[in-house]
């Protein structure tokens, strides 16, 4: 054994990464302090040294990864690429957080950003963030003519967003198939889905949408 001790920093990253085991295993509400404790293999007290509560530990996961994303789309969107490269950036880096961390993009899906009754709603603001961030990309490709405007910003970053979040629960859920194979194909997969349209072609608007 080891006669370093671990700093504080290090004690608290422990905690951390115990909870995001014990959360994506167990779930939030059904998991105690003590369990973390345990994954961590440090003293019960000592969990409530860093954190009040389990509570503020799903807090600062969450907020800890989500500004990171936040700050991942911002410095995208200041490059001068198009709208699909800007959109594949953001996927790509997403997929990548999953594929190094699956249990962790499990806890911030299933306990807090679908999670309209507790975390949030708690978190609401700092969800809408990300789609505002989204949506000012849209709105400047917009600007240039890269973006029909009959979609509003808004409506499209709930679209993009959406579809990322829903592939990453059927892999959560184990609904879709995932990989590496799959990990690599999913970003681009996701923006020709989105820019592009599922439609192979173009397809004439039917004639009850033509007549309203």
């Amino acid at each position: 054994m080891s006669s370093v001790r671990a700093s504080g920093g290090d004690k608290r990253r422990m905690i951390l990464d115990a909870a995001v085991v014990v959360f994506a295993r167990r779930g939030f509400h059904a998991c105690r302090v003590s369990d973390i404790a345990d994954e961590a293999n440090v003293a019960y007290g000592l969990v409530y040294h860093y954190f009040r509560s389990k509570d503020e530990i799903l807090d600062t996961l969450f907020l800890d990864r989500w500004n990171i994303l936040l700050d991942v789309i911002s410095r995208t969107d200041e490059q001068q690429i198009p709208l699909r490269e800007k959109l594949h950036a953001l996927t790509s880096y997403i997929i990548d957080s999953y594929r190094h961390n699956p249990d962790l993009t499990k806890v911030i899906i299933v306990e807090v950003t679908r999670a309209a009754n507790s975390f949030g709603r708690t978190h609401r603001g700092k969800i809408r963030e990300l789609y505002a961030l989204i949506a000012d990309m849209v709105a400047k490709a917009q600007a240039d003519g890269a973006i029909k405007r009959e979609v509003t910003p808004a409506f499209a970053a709930l679209a993009i967003y959406g579809a990322i979040e829903q592939v990453l629960t059927g892999w959560i859920f184990e609904m879709l198939p995932h990989g590496e194979a799959e990990f690599d194909m999913t970003p681009a997969r996701i923006v020709d889905t989105i820019c592009g349209g599922i439609e192979a072609h173009p397809a004439t608007a039917p004639a009850s949408a033509r007549a309203v």
